[in-house]
């Protein structure tokens, strides 16, 4: 079943948390321009790209895609809060972002097992 990457809400999400992720790295010291920014842009642009390029798949290479992209929601999870343990980031920002990155994957998590 082919499925309207557009259409789905852990796209929509995922895409809110990249735009976030981008605009507070902004902030980050230039001398986390090639490490910390670097890495949290790659897994929050992995998200929203790995649901898309799967969703013109069947089922099973989807779930393979959702996977990757819950992983790298993982990653984006630490990365935040190592950027919290850093102070380059607020306490009441990285909850606001960690928490939208729990509930896309609680939300992709479930769509994963609809397809199973």
């Amino acid at each position: 079943m082919k499925h309207n990457f557009k259409n789905l809400k852990i796209w929509i999400l995922s895409m809110e948390i990249a735009s976030d992720i981008h605009k507070i790295s902004l902030e980050f010291p230039k001398s986390e321009v090639y490490g910390l920014v670097s890495q949290m842009n790659r897994a929050a642009v992995s998200m929203p790209s790995n649901i898309a390029e799967g969703s013109n798949r069947g089922d099973i290479h989807f779930k393979h895609f959702l996977n990757i992209s819950l992983g790298s929601s993982f990653e984006l999870q630490t990365q935040l809060l190592i950027a919290n343990q850093n102070s380059y980031i607020t306490e009441e920002r990285t909850t606001e972002i960690e928490n939208k990155i729990i509930e896309f994957q609680k939300m992709i998590t479930g769509f994963i097992s609809k397809l199973e």
